[in-house]
């Protein structure tokens, strides 16, 4: 698998394994093979605020950041992004996740489910944007969120998990 993982918090650490079936689920789903390589920071509360007001004008904390290295879209082939091919790896570089700690924590108890869902959902939520996916109208978010509910019920993720 090609999800690194990097803490800048002390606490809480996440299921390795358990991300990395999320991404597994993700590239089946779309049925894509494992071309890729992402990277995910869990952060503080400042620290994705001060990202979020930096990169979106939003003075916020925020669950969830995406940051595409790739304009990537569907249907895929390797070849497409053969610039962004890491030569050591062999892999593409889909880009960055950034994932606030303690609001994932904070939403786990407001939804009534478990840390480890909550994490694995926001995993994929940034993944699907690394796709190139959105919510911003509604239709795409309709599509967006069809995908996330396939997966995760794929991986037996329901709400009172």
């Amino acid at each position: 698998m090609a999800l690194e993982v990097f803490y800048t918090t002390r606490g809480t650490k996440v299921n390795k394994a358990f991300l990395d079936s999320i991404y597994a689920a993700t590239l089946k789903h779309f049925k894509l093979k494992d071309d890729f390589e992402v990277e995910l920071t869990i952060v503080g509360e400042k620290r994705i605020k001060d990202t979020n007001r930096e990169t979106r004008g939003i003075d916020r904390v925020t669950d969830v950041l995406s940051f595409p290295s790739i304009n990537f879209s569907f249907p895929y082939k390797k070849e497409d992004y053969i610039y962004a091919v890491d030569p050591e790896s062999g892999k593409i570089m889909l880009g960055e996740l950034m994932l606030c700690e303690k609001r994932a924590i904070e939403q786990a108890k407001e939804f009534g489910h478990s840390k480890e869902r909550e994490f694995g959902f926001l995993v994929l939520h940034g993944l699907l944007h690394l796709l190139g996916f959105d919510h911003i109208e509604k239709d795409d978010e309709v599509v967006m969120m069809k995908h996330a509910e396939e997966i995760l019920k794929g991986l037996n993720l329901t709400r009172d998990v």
